[in-house]
């Protein structure tokens, strides 16, 4: 690319789409790159799930999104964001991946990777990344977890009729997993660390799940975690007395959440609080710490996910989009 762009947005999910649109409504310049398709993440989703928020609270840009029920669902999702590049005529570049930056406001370069393995670069006045958090689970550490048998994603339970499946964790992903086992003829084990099931679990699930383990259809282990897996058991821990338990075991669902991967914010010289996996940031304007660099989404709340959804980061673009208007 010879010209440089006002904006280069390293992430096609919803929150960097937002950008994307907030930046063609104020006529600015700007490329979305994505190692991946559009909102590859809402793909990874489970085939049938449906969203907590309502439709009016994912659209972007003022376009409506008319679902046919009350919350969409996954299918929905991708239809509708695939729409808004439409409208907007965003400029996004599928399987790219940026494995660089350099540079400082104004002058940004950017080296890119194409699916046929060719490089480009591109360059720059400011960046954004928003690349979310779902393609690095937070992994449990423990022998084992490599095997072909252990999956930290999930999309539909047909596949395991009759099967014995594990599912580590105790929030709204685990419990989702948990019942559409449950409900396919698996034979259900929900292993988790505390005593009780996490206080986020949707108030319309809580009750099914709570007679599910009431009635034994769906056995737990509290105050348990998953001390090895085995190509045909799995062992468990108990928290409070240290002993072990070993269970048949065909397939391991660890639903024990994401981790954001920071390497582009570090690579660009942006501070990252240790502890919070937070990156500094002005909340009001989005800017890191590097002038010139910004965040966008999920990646904004570091290693408390539960924080950002496309709710409250579809407001990320247009704070960014008007800090770089009044410069």
């Amino acid at each position: 690319m010879s010209e440089t762009v006002e904006l280069a947005v390293v992430g096609a999910g919803p929150c960097g789409l937002g950008v994307g649109v907030a930046a063609r409504q104020a006529g600015l310049r700007c490329v979305i790159f994505d190692k991946g398709p559009i909102t590859s993440a809402i793909g990874m989703y489970p085939t049938h799930m449906t969203f907590f928020s309502t439709a009016e609270r994912l659209e972007l840009g003022g376009v409506p999104f008319i679902t046919a029920a009350d919350k969409p669902t996954r299918r929905d999702a991708l239809k509708y964001y695939r729409r808004i590049v439409d409208v907007f005529e965003l400029d996004v570049h599928q399987y790219e991946a940026v494995t660089e930056i350099c540079g400082e406001r104004g002058a940004f370069r950017l080296r890119t990777r194409r699916k046929d393995g060719d490089v480009a670069e591109y360059a720059a006045r400011n960046v954004v990344v928003a690349t979310g958090y779902l393609d690095t689970p937070r992994l449990m550490g423990v022998p084992g977890e490599e095997l072909p048998k252990v999956f930290h994603y999930y999309k539909e339970g047909y596949a395991y009729t009759g099967e014995d499946c594990l599912v580590v964790g105790a929030g709204n992903s685990a419990v989702d997993v948990a019942l559409d086992l449950f409900r396919w003829g698996a034979r259900v084990t929900l292993v988790h660390f505390a005593d009780v099931l996490d206080p986020g679990v949707k108030p319309w699930i809580l009750p099914d799940i709570t007679n599910r383990i009431k009635s034994g259809e769906i056995a737990v282990r509290w105050r348990s975690r998953v001390a090895e897996i085995r190509p045909r058991t799995v062992v468990l821990r108990s928290e409070a007395t240290g002993e072990r338990e070993e269970l048949p075991n065909d397939w391991v669902f660890a639903m024990t959440g994401y981790v954001p991967e920071p390497t582009l914010l570090r690579q660009l010289g942006v501070s990252i609080d240790p502890a919070t996996g937070i990156p500094c940031h002005d909340r009001e304007t989005m800017e890191t710490d590097v002038p010139g660099v910004f965040i966008a989404g999920v990646v904004a709340a570091g290693y408390d996910a539960n924080k950002i959804f496309i709710e409250n980061g579809r407001e990320h673009g247009p704070r960014i989009v008007r800090t770089i208007q009044s410069r």
